[in-house]
């Protein structure tokens, strides 16, 4: 019978990705046959009982990628203590065990990606592969192309300079207008943090696209299974075609 690495196990179960799959195991919330397992590099097959929190998971072996609109005031988790709606009480599959892939604010709609594959999870997230994506934001007032060259040569927030991002007006409501901004970092409610800190704060938010992938006409609430389309538009013909994902 097939040996995996723990690491690995939790990373194809979709618990987590690899890196964070080690993170869960030093924490000591993995057990193994009843028994706490530190090591990341301990061996087990599909015969083990591998429980997380006290979960048993196991190792799934047809993958499920699902691209949902998320409607503003959904966690973007797989579960809350506080009994607020998550992202995966929105989508529901027998014998699936959903996790969002990174994540997207409680007050933001739109794009975020869902899967129990851990190693597709790490793929999107990692911060050395810089992937895209874009919002819509609605901000008080008309930023100027001035306004726009700050956002564009990176901007200083409290956690530091943002790398550069594009940025352009493409519409007015009113007073105000439409930016798109695209930024291929992941840090927490980083498109509102720079535009207020170049005095434009957020009236409403929404991702539009992650990579080349693009939210379409799929309605708030929605959520369909990823395509083979899907996954070249995310990481581009030939790397999809090597990665194999799907």
């Amino acid at each position: 019978m097939e040996e995996f690495r723990l690491q690995k196990f939790l990373a194809h179960s979709g618990v987590a990705s690899r890196r964070a799959a080690e993170e869960i195991i030093a924490s000591g919330k993995v057990f193994v046959n009843g028994k706490r397992i530190t090591d990341p590099a301990h061996k087990v097959t599909a015969r083990d009982k591998v429980t997380v929190d006290g979960k048993t998971v196991t190792v799934t072996r047809t993958k499920t990628y699902i691209i949902l609109n998320k409607p503003l005031g959904v966690l973007s988790s797989a579960s809350d203590d506080r009994g607020r709606t998550c992202v995966t009480d929105l989508v529901k599959i027998e014998n699936t065990r959903l996790y969002p892939v990174g994540r997207l604010d409680y007050d933001t709609q739109g794009i975020i990606l869902l899967t129990d594959d851990g190693d597709f999870m790490q793929r999107v997230t990692h911060p050395k592969y810089e992937t895209e994506k874009t919002y819509e934001a609605l901000v008080k007032g008309e930023p100027t192309e001035e306004d726009l060259g700050k956002l564009r040569a990176g901007v200083e927030l409290d956690d530091g300079l943002t790398l550069p991002a594009k940025a352009d007006v493409i519409r007015f409501k009113g007073p105000n207008a439409v930016v798109k901004i695209v930024i291929r970092e992941g840090r927490n409610r980083q498109v509102r943090r720079m535009l207020d800190a170049v005095g434009f704060p957020v009236l409403k938010l929404k991702r539009t696209s992650i990579g080349g992938l693009e939210l379409g006409e799929l309605r708030t609430g929605a959520w369909r299974h990823m395509k083979h389309r899907d996954f070249e538009a995310l990481f581009g013909k030939n790397e999809a075609r090597k990665l194999k994902f799907g």
